[in-house]
Parts: structure tokens; sequence; C-alpha cells
């Protein structure tokens, strides 16, 4: 296969990857920046606050990462991708909303779990979409790719 045509079919969900390194950075910048503030003003209960929401969202962030590319992969990156800036967006939002009081990040919490159950849908679509293929020769792919790309849509919905 030629590595232009890789690319072309995995280039989205590179970009919402990267993205989302860039935020954990951002993400481990302010946990340092509370931990000095911390040390010099003997405030804890800040610095416990975003480092606790760091922690949760490094917790969440290898399942997300397996479950945006199987998505991508088996089915379509589109959907996956734009799943994943959905989620993202729900990520930074649970962090600043954990840094006030943390019932504040509970709707975050809720529409990231809401992300990562849609992502894993896709990735069993994808895989039962396959093992139809191979065993029965058909595809339905089109036709859940048309599904899933509608139904992406609706993940704005709170």
């Amino acid at each position: 296969m030629d590595s232009g045509k890789v690319v072309e079919n995995i280039y989205l969900l590179v970009i919402v990857t990267l993205i989302s390194v860039l935020q954990n950075a951002l993400f481990a910048q302010k946990v340092e920046k509370e931990c000095n503030q911390c040390s010099q003003n003997a405030q804890k209960s800040a610095f416990e606050r975003v480092a606790c929401a760091n922690r949760n969202c490094m917790d969440a962030y290898p399942t997300f990462l397996a479950v945006m590319w199987c998505a991508g992969l088996c089915l379509s990156q589109a959907p996956a991708a734009f799943a994943g800036i959905i989620y993202l967006v729900v990520r930074q939002k649970y962090f600043v909303g954990y840094m006030g009081q943390t019932s504040q990040s509970t709707p975050g919490y809720l529409f990231g779990k809401r992300i990562i159950f849609f992502l894993f849908l896709m990735c069993v679509v994808g895989i039962f979409n396959y093992l139809l293929t191979r065993h029965y020769g058909s595809d339905y792919k089109e036709y859940v790719e048309t599904i899933t790309n509608a139904a992406s849509a609706l993940l704005l919905l709170p």
C-alpha cells in the first residue's frame, strides 16, 4: 500500500491525537504552576483539585485514544475524528470545571462517557461489518458510514 494512501486514511486521527497531546501538556503546565504557587502560599486545596483533575483526565486518555483509533480505522475516520475533537472540548470543560467546584465538572464527565461509548459502538459496528464482508460477502460499510456521519452530529446535543 502506498504511504500516501495510508496517511490519507488516518490524517484526521493523527491531527486529533496531536491536539490531545498539546492539551495534556497544557494540563501538566497548569499542575506545575499550581504546585509552585502552593509551595509559596501553602494553599493545598487548589493544587489538589488541579492535580486530581489532571489525573482523572489521564486515566481516561488511553481508553479515548484506543476507541478513537479503532473507530477511525475500522469504520470511518471523519466521524471518529469529529467525536475526538468534541471529546477534547468536553475534557477541557471537565478540567476547568473541576478547578472550581467538583459539581461543575459532572456535565463534562458524563458527556465524555457518552462520546467514548459512541466511539466504542463505532468500533463494534466496524468489526461486525468486516466479519460480514469476510465471511458472507456483504458490505454495509457505506450505509453504516452514512448513519455514523449523521449520528456524530447528535453528539452535540446535551
